[in-house]
């Protein structure tokens, strides 16, 4: 047995962790393959609608991920400090944020979804389908905001299978529906392109619910000294809610970069935008799967620095954390690379598995290997971001997530808008950005200065 194998925080509670993540993270950018897969053969204008509509609804999720990652962090310190009863009651009080800002997300979605599509899409059909997708698809947001809680403090208490399994259940049933809903059975000539939204809200459903049953049996399973606490607490509330402010921030930076290159790309034509569509898509898929090992650094850093200060069995936690941070980052590395070389080889046949649209697969490849070229670097950075995530380091991930985006992506992506550069243009910006996150979070993983312990970070 190696040493990392029989230390806390090794390579086996790295996998014990990962491997559960992994299908996790990947199912909902699998199905949205899957989505987009289906969508596809209803020809370009409908793949380019899907493309608005599907960053449109991503803002949900990536603009909330404090409900997941913020939680992860906080209760994970709770864990590592012996308090389960105490990190599950993070959990809890997420869930009630959920469902109070998934109302407000479905009400205001409403209202906006018209106006929004039509800037972002320029107008015309491509807008058109892209509201009524939108319009189904909303009602599914507190149920996606419930999940996101729940995979937060199940990670938070080390336990990864459960979420699997609970996910899973949700997307395959959903991607079961996806193709009959759309295209139809017998002779039922289906709904078309909303046929796939209501797939995507039943998912969302199942997933919610067994989320929320997890938190019902933990509550049952308390001990009485040590209960959890179901009613709203203000206190935990607006921890989570200070937080969540700089996860925010750092996810408008993320989405001021992806809409700005979906708008891009529309203007390109239906072809640029639906060829961005299906490169974009392998990228979230890629970038999640990758951070299944940032989900276990996440899980064991916090446990480790919270255990330092909060009468946990560790006496050295900030250097058992960052010997997870050493490790994570070597395999985000090795990971990264095995992805540049299967995307690399599969590039002959990969494009058609999502559509059939001549124009579309010739405008692929100017996207195509930026793509492929990053996945090295995305290895590095997504493994840190783990690291500093499960640190609780949020502000520092704000301010340098905000400066690659306005000094990297935005200047190009708006350049290549400009000087009708297309998605090469758009794919520069992005490969920018990533290079200058690159820099950041390598130098503060080297300075250490995130490693501080105790159940709740100062």
């Amino acid at each position: 047995m190696t040493t990392a194998e029989r230390t806390p925080g090794g390579a086996r509670d790295i996998l014990r962790l990962a491997v559960p993540a992994l299908p996790v993270l990947a199912a909902e950018p699998l199905y949205l393959l899957v989505d987009t897969a289906v969508v596809g053969r209803l020809g370009g204008v409908a793949l380019a609608s899907l493309a608005v509509a599907a960053v449109l609804f991503a803002q949900v999720t990536t603009q909330l991920t404090f409900l997941s990652y913020g939680t992860t962090a906080r209760a994970a310190r709770f864990f590592g400090a012996g308090r389960r009863s105490a990190a599950v009651t993070e959990g809890v009080q997420a869930t009630w944020l959920a469902l109070a800002v998934g109302v407000v997300v479905v009400v205001l979605g409403q209202l906006v979804a018209a106006p929004v599509a039509g800037v972002l899409a320029g107008g015309g059909e491509i807008a058109e389908g892209a509201v009524s997708w939108l319009r189904i698809a909303l009602f599914g947001a507190p149920f996606v905001l419930v999940t996101l809680a729940g995979n937060g403090w199940m990670r938070g208490v080390q336990d990864t299978r459960r979420p699997m399994y609970y996910v899973l259940a949700g997307n395959g049933l959903s991607a079961a529906l996806c193709p009959v809903l759309v295209h139809g059975a017998g002779g039922w000539q289906g709904w078309g392109l909303e046929g796939s939204a209501v797939a995507n809200v039943v998912a969302q459903m199942v997933s919610a619910a067994l989320f929320l049953a997890a938190l019902a049996a933990e509550r049952r399973r308390a001990p009485a000294g040590a209960p959890v606490r179901f009613a709203p607490d203000g206190a935990v509330l607006r921890a989570q809610l200070t937080m969540g402010r700089d996860l925010v921030i750092r996810s408008l930076g993320f989405q001021a970069c992806f809409l700005s290159a979906t708008a891009v790309a529309a203007r390109f034509g239906a072809e640029s935008v639906a060829a961005h569509q299906v490169v974009l898509q392998l990228w979230v898929f890629q970038s999640l799967v990758l951070d299944a090992v940032a989900i276990a650094a996440q899980a064991l850093v916090g446990s480790a620095l919270g255990a330092a200060g909060g009468g946990g069995p560790d006496g050295d936690g900030a250097a058992h954390a960052r010997a997870v941070a050493a490790r994570v980052t070597r395999y985000g590395l090795v990971l990264g690379c095995l992805f540049g070389l299967v995307f690399a080889a599969l590039y002959p046949v990969l494009p058609g598995v999502f559509t059939t649209d001549a124009a579309v697969l010739a405008t692929i490849p100017a996207a195509w290997w930026f793509f492929t070229a990053l996945q090295p670097v995305a290895g590095v950075v997504f493994a840190v971001d783990g690291v500093l995530l499960g640190a609780g380091d949020a502000a520092f991930l704000r301010t340098t997530t905000l400066l690659a985006a306005l000094g990297g992506f935005l200047p190009l992506i708006w350049l290549s808008l400009l000087f009708d550069w297309g998605l090469a243009g758009i794919w520069t910006g992005l490969t920018t950005f990533m290079l200058v996150r690159l820099v950041a979070v390598g130098w503060r993983a080297r300075s250490g200065r995130w490693a501080v312990t105790g159940a709740v970070r100062p």
